[in-house]
């Protein structure tokens, strides 16, 4: 079977929406499918306003409909999966509802408050939009069981669950990243923006050394208003176990994730975890004896502490990208490109 996921969020960027596609299509390819990937990188694009490491497709439609049109055409059945709400998954909804093609889509970002926490739109506003754009899918993924009831609670139909998972490989613990700091170190790893609440962790009074990885339109102002953190950007997967072995306790601030698959990462390296109990967390985590979660962040992060990081990594191991993976494959239905992918109607429109 060839898989083609069509998605506004890709590399450099480093978030869960990529890292999930790339560990799925890895572990389908590892069970003998194919895959590609219709991502920014093939398009114009202008920086997203307000966060310029976010690139938006210009005017993607007929570029990306030869591409779907190209993609499509193969000698054995094909998925089409939308992943995003962005400027390319949007033209590919209206492709696949003009062609008649069947499409899978997925959430994976809370919009909703997302938008409202940084620009103050009403959340029932986004979720309209939200409706218009996964009512025509076949199915529309979501990684938790709070996510499921949160959209079905909005009138969005056609739910299902996929869920997330670690590569163990990966992430596991190494040999701790040498750090100037002092002990124990609480560490957060994401995107460092408004919407993560990352300020709630940096103002908590703390023994030892807070560290952040990651990027972010927020980054330069709590550099400047935390200057006793460290800081230290974005680094590569293998980088990051050797930081996840380091910490002492992985704190996570954010109260609006669907799921956080840095917990599992931090927890796959024996590091235990210190959260709000929220979607995410008590999704990921729930009650069992690896995390803490308490509306006292501080409270939480000190009793994190005790935790023992074998019970971590055994509780990753059981999380595994192979079983969500089948999960996704199970949710599709597989199309027959050759007569519906409008090939020839894109083929008469000039290129852009």
């Amino acid at each position: 079977m060839k898989i083609v996921t069509v998605t506004d969020a890709w590399a450099p960027q480093v978030n869960g929406v990529v890292r999930t596609i790339e560990a799925t299509n890895r572990e389908l390819e590892r069970m003998g499918h194919q895959t590609e990937v219709i991502s920014p990188a093939q398009f114009t694009t202008m920086p997203c306003p307000g966060y310029a490491g976010i690139r938006l497709s210009l005017l993607p439609y007929w570029k990306l409909a030869r591409l779907l049109a190209q993609a499509l055409v193969s000698d054995e059945e094909v998925v089409l999966h939308v992943a995003t709400e962005g400027p390319l998954g949007t033209a590919a909804r209206r492709h696949c509802l003009r062609h008649g093609i069947a499409f899978s889509t997925a959430y994976h970002t809370r919009f909703p408050q997302y938008l409202k926490a940084m620009y103050h739109v009403p959340e029932s506003w986004t979720y309209a939009v939200l409706r218009r754009f996964h009512g025509s899918a076949s199915v529309v993924m979501a990684p938790t069981a709070t996510v499921e009831a949160e959209l079905a609670a909005q009138r969005i139909a056609h739910l299902a669950r996929w869920s997330r998972g670690v590569d163990t490989d990966v992430f596991r613990p190494v040999e701790p990243m040498t750090l100037a700091t002092t002990k124990p170190i609480f560490l957060y790893v994401g995107r460092v923006s408004i919407e993560k609440n990352i300020e709630a962790f940096l103002r908590l009074d703390l023994p030892g050394t807070k560290v952040v990885a990651g990027t972010g339109p927020a980054l330069p102002l709590l550099k400047q208003r935390f200057p006793e953190v460290q800081f230290i950007g974005v680094l590569s997967q293998r980088e990051l176990a050797q930081l996840y072995s380091a910490a002492s306790v992985f704190v996570f601030p954010s109260r609006t994730d669907t799921f956080g698959l840095v917990l599992l990462e931090a927890l796959a390296c024996g590091t235990p975890v210190a959260a709000y109990p929220v979607q995410g967390p008590i999704d990921v985590i729930g009650d069992a004896p690896v995390g803490v979660l308490d509306e006292d962040l501080q409270r939480a992060a000190l009793a994190a502490l005790r935790i023992n990081p074998l019970r971590c990594r055994a509780f990753a191991l059981e999380r595994s990208w192979r079983a969500c993976t089948e999960q996704f494959l199970a949710l599709q239905r597989p199309i027959r490109p050759a007569a519906t992918c409008g090939k020839r109607d894109v083929e008469l429109r000039p290129a852009r």
